[in-house]
């Protein structure tokens, strides 16, 4: 059992490991043709922090929001 707080924070921190990972994904993509190494550390670094983003979005739908007494 949660309070709403801790799930506006958890939502607020799903967005920006999503939105996050997915623009450092894209970034190593394209620093790929520059810099293998670093481009594809970049887009697996990315990929993986998007991946737990998303992985969160399942725990939030599993959390229940407790009513104060």
């Amino acid at each position: 059992m949660t309070t709403p707080k801790t799930l506006k924070r958890l939502q607020s921190l799903i967005w920006i490991l999503i939105y996050g990972g997915l623009l450092t994904l894209v970034l190593g993509l394209a620093t790929q043709a520059q810099d293998q190494a670093l481009g594809q550390c970049l887009a697996i670094g990315g990929g993986v922090v998007a991946a737990l983003g998303f992985a969160l979005i399942y725990v939030r739908s599993r959390l229940r929001v407790t009513e104060p007494s």
